[in-house]
């Protein structure tokens, strides 16, 4: 994605909450409204949530890479709050079944990775 995809998608995801972090100044808290276009930093990295599907956009070098992530199917216990410096967090792990060698090749969960599904209570 280039710099101006990146606008366009934060700019239409209505209905997510999440966080933006600039290149240009400290993360501001819960994101709500759309990014300048005049906007004198960039999105450096930036977390959604709908409930149903996570968005990770990083910047690395000259691209923005997306990250979508479905959590809509995840067990209750896989989603774990934290306190962030605005607000409660709900972080989402995903886990895969794998074979594992040093469990004679059964399978067991792997965790995949970890991502924003959104804030307790759903504020924004």
């Amino acid at each position: 994605m280039n710099r101006d995809e990146v606008t366009k998608l934060i700019n239409g995801l209505d209905g997510y909450d999440g966080y933006v972090q600039f290149s240009n100044r400290p993360i501001e808290g819960k994101w709500s409204g759309k990014i300048d276009e005049q906007e004198e930093g960039f999105v450096y990295e930036a977390h959604f949530s709908n409930g149903s599907e996570s968005l990770a956009i990083r910047q690395v070098n000259d691209v923005w890479l997306l990250s979508r992530t479905d959590i809509s199917n995840l067990p209750k216990e896989d989603k774990v709050s934290y306190v962030s410096k605005f607000g409660k967090v709900i972080m989402a792990q995903v886990w895969e079944d794998e074979k594992d060698v040093y469990c004679e090749g059964m399978y067991v969960k792997q965790l995949k990775k970890v991502v924003f599904a959104g804030f307790v209570g759903g504020e924004k």
